[in-house]
């Protein structure tokens, strides 16, 4: 009985490349004024939760309109991919505050 281990190391190529975990896929991103922003409501083990979505933007642009929603609505929240996660059901006041800054809704 043989036993093997380790890497087979035949031919001439070897693929010693690692993958960026943090590089995203490309996306287009677009101004302000474009977006049509969506609005979802879930509960999560009972707690209320608003998802704000698809924002295609830069990931700093993101960060800062989070942190405003977090300020002027007094709630946590958190950055997921393209959506904003909010905590509580506050669909309304985020939809007053973001609109006095330029962004649309569907």
């Amino acid at each position: 009985m043989i036993f093997e281990m380790g890497a087979k190391l035949n031919g001439d190529q070897f693929d010693t490349a690692k993958e960026d975990k943090k590089k995203k896929t490309s996306q287009e991103v677009k101004p302000k004024k474009e977006h049509q922003l969506v609005f979802t409501f879930e509960k999560r083990k009972g707690k209320p939760v608003t998802l704000v979505g698809r924002f295609y933007c830069e990931e700093k642009e993101k960060k800062e309109v989070l942190k405003l929603l977090k300020t002027k609505l007094a709630c946590g929240g958190a950055l997921k991919e393209e959506w904003i996660e909010l905590q509580g059901d506050v669909k309304e006041r985020v939809k007053t505050v973001l609109q006095s800054s330029g962004w649309k809704f569907k």
